[in-house]
């Protein structure tokens, strides 16, 4: 926090330009999964450095978004048929994020309008999901509102408004919690800032969410040796399993 003071205090002689720069930072650059591990809180602030070291009359927000790797997904309509669950319609996404989380100083229909949202992917129903393979337009909004709420419940995509604080006019922080069945992966922290409708700067870091331990080698052996692993996972189900029932016949 003192590097960042101190940054903001140097404003007038590192910038030269007309537009303010955002000098971000991320509490946490790795994130290890771990077989304990139960979610991460990832605490994003940063500074404002102003052309001349002045603020403007005008007041600005702050956006952050954390973005994990895109991803193609299905998604499965279910339909009840003679009493039973089964899969019906589905629909193809080539590029969905498997992480989204955005905080904002104030509500996002309050600083941005809906093509400055559009264009920045700024809120969930924002996200480019880029259906693949739906039929007509009423039936991509509904799988991908199939999509975001589904994943809503997972706790995989989050809105949290009024978030992010602003201290004097130049500093920042929020904080954006990662769950505990979060996908591995590079993901990005972007923050924007935000003035009369306009993201008038903006700057990203990477944050890298990894296996470790027990759990990496076990990942990294399905995918390197997949046949292998396949034919030890059953091996082990069908060793416990007659295991299981040796206990309980002797009892």
């Amino acid at each position: 926090m003192r590097r960042l003071l101190a940054l903001a205090a140097l404003a007038p002689f590192m910038l030269g330009g007309a537009k303010p720069v955002l000098v971000p930072d991320v509490s946490q650059r790795d994130i290890q999964i771990v077989y304990s591990f139960t979610g991460a809180e990832l605490l994003l602030f940063g500074a404002i450095l102003y052309p001349g070291g002045r603020q403007p009359d005008r007041p600005v927000d702050v956006a952050v978004v954390v973005k994990g790797p895109v991803e193609p997904i299905v998604v499965r309509e279910k339909q009840k048929v003679a009493g039973i669950w089964v899969n019906a319609d589905s629909a193809r996404f080539r590029s969905a994020p498997s992480y989204y989380a955005v905080a904002t100083s104030r509500p996002l229909g309050q600083i941005v309008d809906e093509r400055t949202s559009a264009i920045y992917e700024l809120g969930i129903r924002n996200l480019q999901l880029s259906p693949a393979d739906a039929d007509t337009p009423d039936e991509a909004n509904r799988f991908e509102n199939g999509l975001v709420d589904l994943r809503q419940r997972a706790n995989l995509y989050a809105e949290q408004a009024g978030a992010v604080l602003i201290t004097d006019g130049v500093l920042y922080r929020a904080r954006i919690r990662i769950p505990a069945r979060v996908p591995v992966g590079t993901y990005t922290a972007e923050t924007f800032l935000i003035q009369d409708g306009r993201v008038v700067a903006a700057a990203v870091r990477d944050i890298n969410i990894r296996k470790s331990g027990f759990e990496q080698y076990v990942a990294r052996a399905a995918e390197d040796h997949g046949f292998l692993y396949g034919i030890l996972a059953v091996a082990l189900s069908v060793g416990l399993g007659w295991a299981a029932g040796a206990l309980f016949r002797r009892f």
